[in-house]
C-alpha cells in the first residue's frame, strides 16, 4: 500500500471519529444499519432507472420522468453511504483496506462514479430526441449495463471486506 494512503488511513482510524465508533456500544451496528439503508436508497433507483433504460416499464413512464423521480432518491442513498461508509472505514481503516476485496470496491465505485458521468455527460444530454423512441440507444444501454454490474460487484465486494 502506497505510504500516503497508509498514513491517511492511519490518521483516519486514530481520528476522534475512529475512536468514537470503535468505542461505542451501539454507534457502529447504527451506523451500519443506516449504510444499508443508504445503500437500498442508492442502488434500487438506480436499479430501475437502468431497467427503464433497458425498456422495462417504457408504456408507464418515460425516461425523462423516471430520471426526475428516482435519480434525486439515489444522490440521497449516495449522501448517506459516504458519510456512513467513511465513519465505518474509520474504525478499523487499515484493516479493511488491507482486505482483499478493498481494492475491488474503491475500484467498483470510481467505476460505477465514472459511468454516471458519462451517462449524463453524454448520452442522456440528448435524451429529448431518443426518449419516445421505441428502442434506447446502445450507449444508454451499455451505460445501464454498466450500471447494474458495477453497483453489484459494490455491494458484493462490500460484504466480502469481512470475509477476506
Amino acid at each position: 500500500m502506497p505510504n500516503i494512503l497508509n498514513t491517511a488511513l492511519q490518521l483516519l482510524q486514530g481520528s476522534a471519529l475512529g475512536e468514537l465508533v470503535r468505542n461505542s456500544q451501539y454507534l457502529y451496528p447504527v451506523i451500519e444499519a443506516t449504510h444499508i439503508l443508504g445503500i437500498a436508497l442508492l442502488v434500487g433507483p438506480a436499479f430501475a432507472f437502468d431497467l427503464r433504460i433497458f425498456g422495462y416499464g417504457r408504456r408507464v413512464v418515460s425516461v425523462t420522468t423516471a430520471a426526475r423521480h428516482l435519480l434525486p432518491v439515489s444522490h440521497v442513498g449516495f449522501a448517506v453511504t459516504i458519510v456512513t461508509g467513511i465513519a465505518l472505514l474509520s474504525a478499523q481503516a487499515t484493516m479493511v483496506a488491507a482486505a482483499g476485496a478493498a481494492p475491488w470496491k474503491l475500484g467498483l465505485i470510481l467505476v460505477a462514479g465514472v459511468n454516471v458521468a458519462m451517462f449524463h455527460l453524454g448520452i442522456y444530454r440528448s435524451v429529448g430526441d431518443w426518449a419516445g423512441r421505441g428502442t434506447t440507444p446502445i450507449s444508454a444501454r451499455i451505460g445501464a449495463g454498466v450500471s447494474l454490474v458495477t453497483w453489484t460487484g459494490v455491494i458484493f465486494a462490500g460484504r466480502l471486506l469481512a470475509y477476506t
